[in-house]
């Protein structure tokens, strides 16, 4: 089976193509699409039994009338799918030099974002596109259909990773716009205000959407390789710290370590499906192992 290596993926240009040739390998090998069966539309009110689960209960309606009812709900075939992009500065590394081209993070979340997109529509699921350029939302409403799907990955190869951005805004905001019950897949490093993004995942998931944490890192992040000393830019803040790899790579290996095992915790605690991806992976098979996982934990 051909495997796109994270070589060639920054040798191509085009997102489009660089995604179909991902979803053609996840074909080949089979894998059953994650997006049927999470849909449910409100059908109907019917007066409250004895045993109903009262997570159903209509507070609202208890309210103006005083009687209990609970809400039915229609299962759907398909769900909308809402993708949000992580555009801050972070996601640019590592940043290329000498005429080379490497594998940026924010590249790599944007070959799944758009993979994702593909196998989505590719069963009639609606996708749809959430991220922040600059101080202004970038926002594509949840739509199926080929031209839909074109334009919502051209969208996302026209983001240009820069400054910082506010996570807690866009995925409250990406919630808000899911029409029904959908499912919200967040691509970032999480580096960004922790506690706020943990905050606003936890009430998208208290709205009843499904919710996944794809965590996009470079091995070089985590191991901090580097064999002398080396001048550290942070790429939101232009902050500059010298630093000696022999002396400060065990405490930012730990640190780093910590810092991914809340993120997993936190995720696993919310009932949110979470996915470490390393740039270093090949993105189908890192996305092949997150949608296996995914499949056998539901």
């Amino acid at each position: 089976m051909s495997v796109l290596s994270p070589a060639v993926v920054a040798a191509v240009d085009d997102l489009e193509l660089a995604a179909r040739v991902v979803v053609d390998g996840l074909r080949v090998g089979g894998h059953r699409s994650p997006f049927h069966g999470y849909g449910a539309e409100f059908q109907q009110h019917r007066p409250y039994r004895a045993g109903d689960d009262l997570k159903y209960l209509d507070w609202k309606v208890y309210a103006r009338s005083n009687r209990l009812y609970t809400r039915q709900f229609r299962e759907t075939t398909n769900v909308a799918v809402m993708l949000v992009i992580d555009t801050s500065a972070s996601m640019a590394y590592p940043l290329a030099t000498s005429g080379i081209s490497p594998l940026t993070k924010f590249r790599y979340a944007s070959i799944v974002a758009a993979s994702l997109a593909y196998l989505a529509s590719e069963q009639g699921n609606a996708v749809g596109l959430m991220s922040m350029t600059g101080e202004a939302m970038a926002y594509l409403p949840a739509r199926s259909g080929r031209a839909h799907l074109r334009a919502l990955i051209a969208r996302i190869d026209g983001f240009v990773p820069a400054d910082a951005w506010q996570p807690g805004l866009v995925i409250g905001r990406a919630a808000e716009l899911l029409q029904r019950r959908g499912l919200l897949v967040v691509l970032s490093d999480f580096y960004d205000d922790e506690s706020g993004t943990q905050r606003e995942l936890r009430h998208v998931v208290q709205r009843g959407h499904d919710v996944a944490m794809l965590q996009i890192i470079s091995r070089e992040e985590r191991e901090l390789v580097f064999n002398e000393q080396t001048e550290l830019e942070d790429l939101e803040t232009g902050i500059r710290l010298l630093v000696e790899p022999a002396t400060a790579a065990a405490a930012h290996r730990d640190a780093m370590t910590q810092f991914l095992e809340r993120c997993r915790v936190f995720a696993l605690h919310e009932g949110i499906d979470y996915g470490m991806f390393d740039t270093s992976e090949a993105p189908e098979r890192a996305l092949r192992d997150y949608l296996v996982r995914r499949a056998t934990q539901r």
